[in-house]
């Protein structure tokens, strides 16, 4: 089973993300703000974090940073509107694992976790 911390000020932005990573067996916990995911992060195990594009206290991209020096093999991935070449000049160094559109959908939350399936080394049939 996975562990996701979601970083956003509200949750119905990633409603079909959540709902989709859950029914695929993984476990969602909820961060409000940076600073309260960055918290979280040095108190428990997590195997991805979900970060929206702005949280309030900085924005996903700046959190990424932050988390990367927490704890450098952290998996992540960031809802970002900029194209695809902006995220990935914006993003670069970070190891960000996926660029997500805002409110992501079901079919974003199965390529998602089949992508961080493939990270961990896990198959379908071993969850």
């Amino acid at each position: 089973m996975t562990q996701h911390l979601f970083v956003t000020p509200d949750r119905s932005n990633f409603a079909d993300l959540s709902a989709e990573i859950e029914r695929q067996g993984g476990t969602v916990h909820w961060a409000a703000s940076g600073d309260q995911a960055l918290k979280t992060i040095k108190e428990q195990t997590v195997d991805l974090v979900v970060t929206d594009e702005r949280l309030g206290d900085m924005t996903g991209l700046d959190l990424v940073g932050r988390l990367v020096a927490v704890n450098p093999m952290i998996n992540s991935a960031a809802v970002s509107s900029l194209s695809k070449e902006a995220f990935h000049e914006a993003s670069e160094g970070l190891g960000i694992s996926m660029q997500l559109p805002p409110s992501p959908s079901r079919a974003d939350g199965e390529r998602l976790m089949a992508h961080l399936n493939q990270i961990l080394g896990f198959n379908a049939a071993e969850r």
